[in-house]
């Protein structure tokens, strides 16, 4: 094991939770270190999407990809697994195990592995899909290898889901904002309206309402134009 290339790996995806994120760019530095500090032939990832269904995000190479592509359209395999159960899947004699993924030991013997490592991607209950290791050979499972794995995989779904937080929190203020946007306008259009129509603001407002219903137009955009000078409202009354 690469331990020099293991601590840089490390502190580049550990970066990634304070520098611009960029998934895909994180996910292909989680597979290619995979590759060059664990020893597997190739790594991949598979993700969620919002709908729950697996899609292939990364893979250190074609091969990879084209396999992991086979799990997600066959429903089959140790990686879909891994996904639905949120627990490391590890056969280290794909052939040997073959009859729980018939096709998909079929496939993967085709491209050359024989042993298969899927590793959950989740912080606690939330599963967002899994990093798998590939090998050409047979034997044992590595423990320590495959602590590593997990702790690699763990630390991209840190970076992962704090960016899915940390979006979410930017979406919601930005809808908060919106409204309180909105707000203003409104209060500006009912005092403007109260005044040339001579009555109160809730009266206003209710006049306001009335013509947005009326006319299909949302109330906001009714104030915004009353307000900048383009709906004059010169036929609405109290």
């Amino acid at each position: 094991m690469d331990e020099r290339l293991l601590a840089k790996t490390f502190v580049q995806l550990a970066d990634s939770l304070v520098a611009d994120f960029d998934l895909i760019k994180v996910l292909r530095l989680l597979t290619d270190r995979c590759v060059g500090v664990l020893g597997v032939a190739g790594a991949g990832v598979l993700l969620a999407d919002q709908k729950g269904e697996l899609r292939v995000m990364a893979a250190s190479d074609e091969r990879v990809r084209l396999l992991e592509l086979f799990q997600v359209q066959s429903g089959e395999g140790p990686c879909v697994d891994c996904f639905q159960h949120g627990l490391p899947v590890t056969v280290p004699d794909l052939a040997a195990e073959a009859h729980r993924w018939p096709r998909f030991a079929a496939e993967a013997g085709r491209g050359g592995y024989g042993s298969v490592w899927a590793l959950p991607m989740r912080l606690r209950d939330e599963v967002v899909g899994t990093l798998n290791l590939f090998g050409t050979g047979t034997g044992p499972d590595d423990p320590a290898g495959l602590q590593v794995g997990q702790a690699l995989a763990d630390v991209a779904t840190i970076s992962l889901l704090q960016h899915r937080s940390s979006q979410r929190s930017r979406l919601l203020n930005e809808q908060l904002q919106t409204a309180l946007n909105s707000r203003v306008l409104i209060e500006q259009a009912k005092g403007k309206l109260a005044e040339r129509l001579g009555v109160d603001v809730e009266q206003a407002f209710s006049a306001l309402r009335r013509h947005a219903r009326a006319h299909n137009l949302r109330l906001a955009d009714l104030a915004r134009s009353f307000v900048d000078g383009e709906e004059p409202l010169t036929d609405l009354s109290a």
